[in-house]
């Protein structure tokens, strides 16, 4: 492992391994000098320097640190010098403890369980081929630490697993909620156009045109050569020029969907081109009837609707196909969401204007309130099994409305 990657407690807890093993290979050493022959003492020293020397080369060997192919073959080396000493003294029955954390640390748990087992197996049989006799303590030992190691690097891998999915859960919390937050930014700024557009439209524009035609119907009733007809023509002029400059305000206020694509029927088609998935319905979008050009508020309306409801089809209903259809007659415009999807119980008498989706309205009470609001009508038709209707009927303005 990169230094660097290490927390303050696996880096005293690493500084404890370096300790734990040289002072376990600096023991058997010691009590060899102290109570062996020379030659024996000599070997169990060598043998206990090139343990010490092989678990030494290891953390300053770069492709030990970052390969692990290299440190199981490190830990193999380390593992044959250990066996080395083993069969010299039975002190370095004790080397197997700080063995164990690295099998466990740098081995795979498929390969590390495995290894920790035959390393206590060494252990107890090469104790036990020291002439010691052999007895449940002896057994026990080995075993007992090979199982603290086992629990202990476990459990930490466990937390240490448990904490990193915590981290990206946070991450991913606190990226989901500046998304969230320009989201609704975007849709706060959005809906702020609408209102403009519709508040220009509905108040600043039809008046200018009412001042328009009143001005027309006296300039009409007037002698041409009456003085009062100049100035009727220059303030109808300038009603004019006012409300091409609302108009223009209007336009630039429209929502995206619709400045993109020129039209509402382009915006539905595009919808439906979006909002077929892989998890999702199959949507299609037909235009029937001839397409006639609809004040922007309509525009706004019926596309906010369609937005609405195919939203509500994707998350609610769980269905196949769906379709959207514009239908243009003489007097009137229909917008109809048709799914198959598995459909609900409509609240009795429509949607409540208090109604939420939490209750079970799904948007519909926006939805009839943008109807309504431009004098249409709202109609909801389903059943559970049964897949859901949605249609918008509004009446087409006046000519001299709509312009």
């Amino acid at each position: 492992m990169d230094p660097r990657a290490l927390t303050p407690a696996l880096r005293v807890l690493r500084v404890c391994l370096h300790l734990l093993m040289a002072g376990l290979l600096a023991q058997a050493a010691l009590r060899a000098l102290a109570e062996g022959p020379a030659a024996h003492a000599t070997a169990v020293t060598a043998a206990a320097a090139l343990t010490g020397g092989v678990y030494a080369a290891g953390p300053m060997i770069r492709t030990v640190r970052r390969s692990p192919a290299a440190a199981a073959v490190w830990l193999g080396a380390l593992c044959a010098a250990w066996l080395v000493l083993l069969a010299l003294t039975p002190d370095a029955l004790w080397v197997a403890f700080p063995l164990y954390f690295l099998q466990l640390h740098l081995l795979p748990v498929r390969w590390a369980l495995p290894a920790v087992a035959s390393t206590a197996g060494a252990a107890i049989a090469a104790y036990v081929g020291h002439g010691a006799r052999l007895n449940p303590g002896v057994v026990m030992g080995p075993l007992l630490g090979a199982a603290v190691a086992v629990a202990t690097v476990l459990g930490y891998q466990a937390l240490y697993r448990e904490s990193e999915r915590r981290r990206r859960l946070i991450e991913e919390l606190i990226s989901t909620r500046a998304e969230l937050a320009a989201a609704e930014r975007h849709a706060g700024t959005l809906a702020e156009r609408e209102r403009l557009a519709r508040e220009i439209h509905d108040t600043l524009a039809q008046g200018l045109s009412s001042i328009q035609l009143l001005l027309r119907a006296a300039q009409r009733a007037l002698p041409q050569d009456s003085p009062a007809a100049g100035h009727i023509e220059h303030a109808r002029r300038a009603a004019q020029d006012n409300l091409a400059e609302a108009r223009r305000f209007v336009r630039a206020l429209t929502p995206p969907d619709l400045e993109q694509h020129g039209s509402l029927a382009a915006a539905l088609r595009r919808l439906s081109e979006q909002s077929t998935g892989v998890h999702g319905p199959s949507v299609r979008c037909t235009v029937s009837g001839t397409p006639v050009p609809l004040p922007t508020p309509y525009e706004v309306a019926l596309l906010r609707i369609a937005q609405s409801a195919l939203a509500n089809t994707v998350r609610h209903a769980a269905a196949g196909r769906a379709e959207i259809t514009l239908t243009f007659m003489d007097d009137s415009v229909t917008l109809d969401v048709v799914d198959d999807g598995t459909g609900f119980v409509p609240p009795p008498g429509g949607p409540s204007p208090g109604l939420s989706a939490d209750g079970g309205g799904f948007g519909l009470p926006a939805m009839r309130a943008r109807a309504e609001s431009l004098g249409g009508t709202f109609a909801v038709e389903s059943a559970p099994g049964q897949g859901t209707a949605v249609a918008v009927t509004l009446p087409l303005p006046s000519a001299e409305v709509a312009a």
